[in-house]
C-alpha cells in the first residue's frame, strides 16, 4: 500500500493529537501536586514522553500492519456499542494483532499502576 503525504500528515497528527489529549487526562493529576507531592517520574511530562512514543510506535504499527489500519479506519462513525463488539470480534480472530498491539501500549499501562492512574474503560484492543 502506498502511503501519500497526506495519510503521513493525518497520522502525525493524529498521534500527536492523541498524546495531547492524554495530556489533558493529566492536568486535573497537576493540580493537585500542591496537596500532595507527585510521585516519582509520575508529573505531566513524564505521561506526555509516554503517550508520545506509545503514539509514535502505534503509528509505525499501523503503517506497517494495513489490516489493522483499515480495521480501525472502518470503525469511524459506527455507535459506541457496535464499535466495542467489532474490537472484540477482530482480535478474537487475530490474536497475534492483539498482543503486539498490547506490547506497545504497555509503557501507557505500566504508568498509569506506577502513578495510581485508572485504566480506560473502553480500551481500542478489546479487553
Amino acid at each position: 500500500m502506498v502511503f501519500t503525504k497526506s495519510v503521513a500528515r493525518r497520522a502525525v497528527v493524529a498521534a500527536a493529537g492523541a498524546a495531547m489529549a492524554v495530556v489533558a487526562v493529566a492536568l486535573p493529576m497537576s493540580g493537585q501536586a500542591a496537596a500532595a507531592p507527585t510521585a516519582p517520574n509520575c508529573t505531566p511530562a513524564d505521561l506526555a514522553g509516554v503517550a508520545s512514543g506509545v503514539a509514535a510506535a502505534a503509528s509505525a504499527y499501523l503503517f506497517t500492519h494495513p489490516d489493522v489500519n483499515d480495521f480501525y479506519a472502518s470503525l469511524q462513525g459506527k455507535p459506541r456499542d457496535e464499535v466495542a463488539n467489532d474490537v472484540r470480534t477482530f482480535f478474537n480472530a487475530n490474536p497475534q494483532a492483539h498482543s503486539e498491539l498490547q506490547a506497545i501500549r504497555q509503557p501507557m499501562t505500566d504508568f498509569r499502576d506506577r502513578c495510581g492512574l485508572e485504566q480506560p474503560d473502553r480500551p481500542l484492543l478489546g479487553d
